[in-house]
């Protein structure tokens, strides 16, 4: 068994489908689909049950991916030790982050690690907390920059790391009757329409968790996945939002205001799996550096 083919049996089960996944690896669907035949007769059972439109994990096959990525990644392990004695970071780094992290900015912060370490290779993903999350868990992303997991909604086989928190604000139009309210309560808002992300996103669980909380079971009429089109929507008196205080800084369009009594504060996380890879461990030592450095 090599790791070649290991790296292609777990490509093949997060695809769900052989030409997917040789278009990731960048090789032929034929060439693919011989090493994975060769590792089912080098196994003596069938990893995937192969239909027209997708492929799923056996049985053998479900048993094999958990130690087909704690291989890969000791192998990653194994090359980032030889690297890290020479003072050299090489190889990808596979990133997942927020549209909006308030910690960090995330552009300066590669381009100034990047500077550093001009032989790695950067991939970045923005994408909603729970997706990012379980890419990282599967192996796909190396480290992402989330909204903290609700209880229970975190993998055990993860890693989190606090990086930031901040206060949640009503977002609302300027001529909304709260406007010109210096602080509003949770009950103020049980009659409002809200504009909101998916259900995957961070803010948009804590703002399910905090209204719930309240006793106030709301009404989310518009989903977006930017912030800047939730803001707008907000601005033009589609609905209201809750959202961290640090979105104040994108528009002067739409007022923010303070919330009243104890609300939980909208906290952000690292998430990378253990062992992390030594090329993630120096992208949160520069992490912590930036923020040390911004006071």
């Amino acid at each position: 068994m090599e790791l070649r083919q290991l790296e292609h049996f777990v490509a093949v089960a997060q695809e769900c489908h052989f030409t997917r996944a040789a278009k990731r690896l960048h090789i032929a669907q034929s060439g693919l689909s011989a090493s994975i035949r060769s590792l089912e007769r080098e196994l003596g059972a069938p990893l995937f049950l192969r239909s027209t439109r997708q492929v799923q994990l056996t049985p053998a096959g479900q048993a094999l991916l958990g130690e087909a990525l704690r291989a890969l990644s000791a192998s990653n392990a194994a090359k980032d030790a030889v690297a890290a004695v020479q003072g050299l970071l090489r190889g990808r780094l596979s990133i997942g982050s927020l549209q909006c992290l308030h910690a960090v900015h995330v552009p300066t912060l590669l381009a100034g690690f990047l500077s550093e370490h001009p032989g790695l290779e950067i991939q970045l993903r923005q994408g909603g907390s729970d997706e990012l999350i379980e890419l990282v868990r599967t192996g796909r992303l190396d480290v992402a920059f989330v909204s903290k997991p609700g209880s229970g909604r975190c993998p055990d086989d993860v890693v989190i790391q606090a990086l930031d928190r901040e206060p949640l604000a009503l977002a609302c139009a300027l001529d909304h009757p709260l406007a010109g309210n210096g602080q509003v309560k949770l009950a103020d808002l049980a009659e409002e329409q809200f504009v909101d992300f998916p259900a995957d996103w961070g803010t948009r669980d804590l703002a399910d968790r905090v209204l719930t909380a309240a006793g106030i079971e709301r009404r989310v009429a518009l989903e977006v996945t930017d912030v800047h089109s939730l803001l707008d929507l907000v601005a033009y008196g589609l609905g209201v939002a809750l959202v961290p205080r640090s979105y104040s800084v994108k528009t002067d369009r739409v007022r923010f205001i303070e919330l009243a009594g104890e609300v939980p504060a909208w906290e952000t996380v690292s998430v990378t799996t253990d062992p992390t890879s030594a090329a993630a461990a120096a992208l949160l030592r520069e992490v912590d550096r930036v923020k040390a450095a911004a006071g």
